[in-house]
């Protein structure tokens, strides 16, 4: 029996791996667990309820409401929404917890389950542990013990969870957007409709791409997984920056002036600069992960600036952020988190505090962006191989160690898992491109040679 659970949420093929019938048990188990049903006199559980524009979102939503509400839980359905915006509402509603709906990055055939905690965060190890125990334990068969009569949840269309979402994310920034054209690519997305208002509200001239979904086309040919359209869009646009979002938008990567790439590093040194500066950036630190350019590294260090690595996901970032006390953490992917105004990472308010940024200083991104200096960095992602083994193999600790020693001061190594996919993931950096490319291609043919 494999664990349910992954990196972020439970994720799999929608009617196939992830079922009506799984939906509906994970939503009693989760109320079980996050919510006490039954176990406090006189408390009526509440939880907020997202998803994205995917078509099996519908049916797998009906599902977790119906299951919710089935175990004494009232529901407030925000309808499609970001996932920070779930996570935000779930906080800032007083929700016991939050249930989001989606893939975030993935295909559209395939969907997912997220929840959130009290107060919009993400559960930590042992509450999803507790999860998943439950739903097992009466998979096997032990009976739910059911609410009656008045006592079943009450289910709830919540609009305001929209406006709502956007006034936060306005209020927050440090100033006002007037006089930028920013193009906004929501990858046919949950954000279609969020980031293209926010933008406007903060005083941008607005241009919209990615932003008709019609629940079979999230993630196709657009957002921060496809950014070809974003970078052909901003300067046929005569745009100052253009930012894409991914299909749930908690993840931010952006284009320049040029249609130059502008990375979740880039970005993350950007924010970093600029809330040091501001004297938001407590501890005067950043939280990366070990999936961060060399460059990144190098660019903190030239700014005066703590850098703290961890494990590779947001989910370690925040955990890291929240032990050390520190405000601004990421990804290269472009998950990242400002802890003052975000309890996860939100693709458009770090759109938005980039282009804020831009805005305050009056300099171009493309310059802003040469805070840093990315080096080469080649990624081959080696599929159809025993993913499990890669950390108890003395043979690819072999390989990985005559890379190292090949490479030098001049360059690192990274091979890896994946959390969310079927492979493993071989990291090389070097000054020189040529052998970059060439160690990360003897790694991956170790990795097929010895997992596969």
């Amino acid at each position: 029996m494999g664990r349910l659970f992954g990196t972020d949420g439970v994720r799999g093929v929608a009617n196939a791996d992830l079922t009506a019938e799984m939906a509906l048990g994970l939503s009693v188990a989760a109320a079980s667990v996050l919510a006490g049903t039954g176990n406090v006199s006189g408390h009526r559980p509440l939880a907020v309820v997202g998803r994205d524009p995917r078509a099996s979102g519908e049916f797998l939503e009906a599902a977790v409401v119906a299951g919710l509400a089935s175990a004494g839980v009232d529901v407030l359905r925000v309808g499609v929404l970001p996932t920070p915006a779930v996570a935000y509402l779930t906080g800032s509603l007083g929700a016991d917890f939050g249930v989001m709906l989606s893939a975030s990055h993935n295909p559209m055939p395939d969907n997912g389950i997220k929840f959130f905690a009290r107060g919009g965060h993400k559960l930590a190890d042992d509450l999803e542990d507790r999860v998943e125990a439950a739903y097992w334990e009466h998979e096997g068969g032990a009976p739910w013990e059911r609410p009656v009569g008045a006592g079943v949840g009450r289910v709830t269309e919540y609009g305001e969870g929209f406006d709502r979402y956007v006034a936060h994310l306005v209020g927050v920034l440090p100033n006002r957007l007037d006089g930028l054209k920013v193009v906004i690519d929501a990858a046919h997305g949950a954000a279609s409709r969020v980031a293209p208002e926010a933008f406007a509200r903060a005083g941008a001239d607005v241009v919209t791409i990615g932003a008709e979904p019609d629940g079979l086309n999230i993630n196709d040919g657009y957002g921060s997984t496809h950014l070809d359209a974003l970078r052909a869009a901003v300067p046929a646009h005569g745009a100052d920056l253009g930012i894409a979002v991914d299909g749930d938008a908690d993840r931010c990567l952006a284009a320049d002036g040029g249609g130059g790439e502008v990375d979740g590093d880039q970005i993350l040194a950007v924010l970093g600069v600029a809330m040091r500066d501001a004297g938001t950036l407590r501890q005067d630190t950043v939280v990366a992960t070990v999936m961060s350019n060399l460059g990144f590294a190098l660019a903190m260090e030239r700014e005066g600036l703590r850098l703290r690595q961890t494990a590779v996901g947001d989910r370690y970032v925040l955990e890291e952020m929240k032990r050390g006390g520190f405000s601004l953490g990421g990804e290269q992917s472009g998950h990242v988190i400002v802890l003052d105004h975000a309890t996860t990472g939100d693709g458009t308010l770090t759109g938005l505090l980039l282009a804020a940024r831009v805005a305050a200083t009056s300099r171009p991104l493309t310059e802003l962006a040469r805070v840093m200096e990315r080096l080469p960095q080649v990624l081959i992602n080696v599929r159809d191989v025993d993913k499990a083994r890669v950390a108890d193999s003395r043979e690819l600790a072999e390989a990985v160690a005559e890379a190292e020693r090949v490479l030098g001061e001049t360059g690192r190594v990274l091979l890896r898992p994946s959390g969310t996919e079927p492979l493993v993931r071989v990291m090389v950096e070097a000054a020189d491109p040529a052998q970059a490319r060439a160690v990360a291609s003897g790694l991956a043919d170790a990795v097929k040679s010895t997992l596969g």
